[in-house]
Order: C-alpha cells, then sequence, then structure tokens
C-alpha cells in the first residue's frame, strides 16, 4: 500500500487542471510546512517548492535531523523533482518560539497556478514549549491559536485569491480555530478546512455560531488508532485512514495509506481507537479547568526540572532527567500533589491502563510501575517511595 510520498510520485506529473487540489495535496504541504526554513526566509523572501528544497539541500544536514524530520526532508526533496509541485510558490514563512510565553506558531503559504492558495500549520515540533502549549489547549485558548487567525487574516489581506487551510497534529487545530474566528469576508473565501489527527476542541467551540459556519468545509482525518486527534472533543465528521503503523505512533501522517489517488479508508475507528476514545473522554469529562491547569502545571513543573529543551533530552539521559524528576516532585506543594494523584487515579479507572498497554507496544518492556498502577491502585501506592507521596 502507497504512502503520501508514493503518491506524489504517481500524481507528479499531472497539473491541477488534471487533477484538482485536494485532501492529499493538503497532507503533502502540511508535512512540508515541518522543514527547517531559516536563513532562507526569514525576510519575506518567495521561494517556489523546487528552490525551498535547493535551500535545505545547501543548509540543512540530513543526518543532524530526527527520523520524523527525515521522512519530510526526502518528501520535500521528492516533490521538488515533480512537475505538479516544483513550481508551487511558499512564501510568508514565519517560526515563533516563545518559552516565556510558551508558545510555538510555524505558518507559511503556498500559492499554486490554478490561481488559489493554500496556508499550512505547523504541527507541535520537539521543542518542550510546543507540546506545553498542546497541553494548555485542555483549559485555554493558546497564544497559538490567536496568532493562526492573525496569520490567516494577514495573508487574505493581500489579494482575493481562493484559501484552504491546513494542518497536521496541533496545526490541525490551528487550522479549524483560525477558520472558524476569522473575520466573516475571509470565512467566505475558504475553500476548505483541513485538519490531519489534529487536537479537537472545546464543546462550546463545537457550538459556537462561528465554527457552525465553516464546519460543512472542514475535512477532518485520523488513523484508526487515534490518540492524539480524538483529545477533547473531536469534530463530529471525520474520515478514519489506515495506518501500517501501530498506537501512537499511527500520528505519523507519513505511515497513512493511500491507494487508486485517494486515502484507505475505514468505516471506523479499530477496538484501540474506540477504547482509547472512551478512556480520554471519560477522564476529560471529570475534570474542569482548574483541574487541567494543575496537571499541565505539576507536569511541567517536573519537566522544568530536568533542564530539557527538546522532548527527546527527556530519553537521551533518562537516568539524570528521573533523578531531576524525582527532586522536583518533593518540592511540589502537598495540595497539588494530591490532586493531580487523584485525578491519576480518575484516569486509570477508566481503563487507562489497558490504553497504555494498546497504544504504547513497547510499555511493558520499558517498565511496569504504570500499568502495575491502573491495574491495582493499592499495591502501587505502597511501593512508592515515601518522598513522592
Amino acid at each position: 500500500m502507497a504512502t503520501i510520498q508514493e503518491h506524489a510520485v504517481a500524481v507528479g506529473e499531472l497539473t491541477l487542471e488534471q487533477r484538482p487540489f485536494d485532501a492529499l495535496d493538503s497532507l503533502i504541504l502540511s508535512q512540508l510546512i515541518y522543514m527547517p526554513m531559516e536563513g532562507g526566509m526569514d525576510n519575506g523572501e518567495r521561494l517556489t517548492v523546487k528552490e525551498a528544497w535547493a535551500f535545505l539541500r545547501e543548509h540543512c544536514d540530513p543526518q543532524r535531523l530526527d527520523q520524523f524530520q527525515q521522512k519530510r526532508y526526502r518528501l520535500s526533496e521528492v516533490c521538488a523533482g515533480l512537475k505538479r509541485y516544483q513550481s508551487w510558490m511558499m512564501h510568508d514563512y514565519v517560526n515563533h518560539i516563545d518559552d516565556e510565553l510558551e508558545t510555538q506558531f510555524c505558518a507559511a503559504t503556498y500559492d499554486m497556478e490554478d490561481g488559489s492558495s493554500a496556508v499550512s500549520f505547523r504541527g507541535t515540533d520537539l521543542t518542550i514549549a510546543g507540546w506545553k502549549e498542546d497541553f494548555n489547549m485542555s483549559y485555554m485558548v493558546v497564544p497559538a491559536q490567536k496568532e493562526a487567525v492573525t496569520y490567516l487574516e494577514r495573508i487574505a489581506a493581500v489579494d482575493e485569491r481562493p484559501l484552504s487551510v491546513c494542518g497536521h497534529s496541533k496545526g490541525g487545530n490551528l487550522s479549524v480555530y483560525s477558520g472558524a474566528f476569522c473575520n466573516p469576508e475571509v470565512q467566505r473565501r475558504l475553500q476548505a478546512v483541513y485538519s490531519f489527527d489534529g487536537p479537537g476542541m472545546y464543546e462550546e467551540f463545537l457550538q459556537s455560531e462561528e465554527y457552525n459556519r465553516v464546519k460543512d468545509r472542514i475535512q477532518s482525518f485520523i488513523p484508526q488508532s487515534s490518540v492524539v486527534g480524538m483529545l477533547m472533543n473531536y469534530h463530529p465528521v471525520y474520515t478514519v485512514v489506515r495506518a501500517h503503523s501501530v498506537g501512537i505512533l499511527q500520528h505519523d501522517a507519513m505511515t497513512w495509506q493511500v491507494e487508486n489517488g485517494d486515502f484507505v479508508q475505514l468505516e471506523g475507528l479499530d477496538m484501540t481507537g474506540k477504547i482509547t476514545d472512551e478512556t480520554l473522554h471519560t477522564w476529560l469529562a471529570t475534570m474542569d479547568g482548574n483541574d487541567r491547569r494543575t496537571l499541565v502545571k505539576t507536569l511541567y513543573q517536573v519537566v522544568d526540572a530536568s533542564q530539557a529543551e527538546l522532548v527527546t533530552d527527556l530519553s537521551d539521559d533518562w537516568r539524570d532527567t528521573a533523578m531531576k524528576a524525582l527532586e522536583a516532585l518533593r518540592e511540589i506543594d502537598p495540595e497539588m500533589r494530591k490532586n493531580v494523584r487523584t485525578m491519576l487515579h480518575s484516569l486509570f479507572s477508566t481503563g487507562a491502563s489497558e490504553v497504555v498497554r494498546m497504544i504504547l507496544p513497547n510499555a511493558a518492556r520499558n517498565g511496569h510501575t504504570l500499568l502495575d498502577w491502573g491495574k491495582d491502585k493499592s499495591a502501587a501506592k505502597e511501593r512508592e517511595p515515601a518522598e513522592a507521596k
């Protein structure tokens, strides 16, 4: 079964007149935006996909990229050599990371020869700031969502081109949020809003007038064992796509399957996805905004103590990270620690240990503490160090 990269090759000689812009093209743009263009597009430069690849080839060492980025690097190279994609014009690239404001925002716009434009929002990168902002979404409107609205309206003000917006992971959330809250004139020009396994929204958002004005143009795609896309309240209508990886690894859209020019679609989530969906929503329903804020604050108090800047730093030297985390746990306010413990017990009472076992295939190999806690909380409590209580 083909991937999105193999699909790009298959349609690479077709013009937009022969095969109009579609969800698969949108997914490709949602992956290309992950490439670092600093140094090549910092001052308003406009580059074709082919020129952007030439810059990457000269200034980006693929050996220094993680596995996730290496796939996108290869996709960039492939698209640069294809008639369909190589002349699409990339412009207005921005990448803003602010640790103090806990925000990470990256976007670019692509102009196509059919006279339309597509705004692509980057999903979460490996920075701690980016991941923290994702968690902040569970209880507040985050800066990146506001930036996405501002960016879309700024792009729309340049000319009257038809628009679409797209994004993967957090980028999918930004796509939906900006599509709903941009001004009505811009909203009327939106042809489609694409979200690829993007986290959902508040229930109030799904009932809002803004969302209802654009919901018929939202195209949401999630893999059969979606975890990220099922966070919070997902959009009522979505397409389930078959992925060739397992568990949470299906979040990588480069593993999604394509056949005969379209996604390989399934009738619904598989058993893992259904259990994950039910578990997460049951748990989140028990938590108000203050509870979620407490959980996120506590989690990142521990993460900050590790002095990590990237998510990968947490695992590269896990022994040192674990020691610093334990020290941080000792410093947490006792009342806050008690509240977090209550929330985690609530999570496991929904069947979370089974979800962990399904979505993290290597969890049992790496240690049983989390899983055992879910099955037998009293036994786990006895095993906890006194300092962590």
